[in-house]
């Protein structure tokens, strides 16, 4: 059967068989704090990141979820941790270790200074070809695209019609964003800030999707603003 196309052109997924997933980026980690690149490296949250997810738990008190998922690395996996207890049912936070950051390869522990000293080349090529540039000895955004890409197409087919919790960092939260809107202009990732505990909701069907919210941290409020710099978009001097 042909899908029916709005007055747009554009044939918006079946809810009735895609998936709503709510994506979350981690809370502050030491490193984020520290103004250092991590990539996989498996740091912890630091005292602010403990504070944001318990301002996130409080916020999905009571929320139901049919499935709750997380990076493997331990900053995701203990924000999971922290929000999934309060949801209805208390559901476990399974580990998914393609929903990992970029790999950042050499440049983990780095800060953006001593990037600028040790990896020129590296660096210019970025600003020419941000997609397809990988991080010397890591992953590129294309590469970080077609693995998180894959984790969310095999929780799609996992969970049809269902909503699901995802816990993960900035670089996946970008792909979730590039997956709902069929791809993501050039040079536009860099132009997507993904604060700490932000929530963005996207609905994925099979080869369509849709945008339903992105970056939404309005339950940091009364918290120290969310730092928006991650391994995607470099981080301050």
């Amino acid at each position: 059967m042909t899908k029916r196309l709005a007055p747009t052109g554009f044939a918006a997924p079946d809810r009735a068989t895609a998936t709503e997933f709510w994506v979350v980026r981690h809370g502050e980690s030491t490193w984020n704090a520290d103004g250092r690149y991590q990539g996989q490296a498996d740091v912890p949250l630091s005292h602010v990141g403990v504070l944001q997810a318990a301002s996130l738990a409080e916020r999905l008190t009571g929320q139901h979820f049919d499935a709750v998922y997380t990076s493997d690395l331990a900053r995701a996996a203990r924000t999971a941790e922290i929000v999934a207890e309060r949801l209805t049912g208390a559901p476990p936070a399974q580990r998914d270790p393609g929903l990992r950051e970029i790999d950042v390869g050499e440049l983990s522990g780095l800060v953006i200074s001593e990037i600028r000293e040790r990896y020129p080349d590296y660096l210019g090529a970025l600003s020419t070809e941000p997609w397809s540039t990988r991080r010397p000895g890591g992953e590129s955004m294309e590469d970080l695209y077609a693995r998180s890409g894959a984790a969310f197409g095999a929780l799609r087919e996992r969970h049809p019609g269902q909503r699901v919790l995802v816990f993960t960092h900035g670089g996946v939260v970008r792909v979730a964003v590039g997956l709902a809107l069929g791809g993501v202009p050039a040079n536009a990732w860099a132009r997507l800030s993904v604060a700490n505990t932000s929530i963005t909701r996207v609905l994925l069907g099979e080869g369509s999707g849709m945008l339903l919210g992105f970056n939404d941290d309005a339950h940091l409020e009364n918290l120290l603003e969310a730092t928006e710099a991650d391994d995607v978009l470099g981080q301050a001097p």
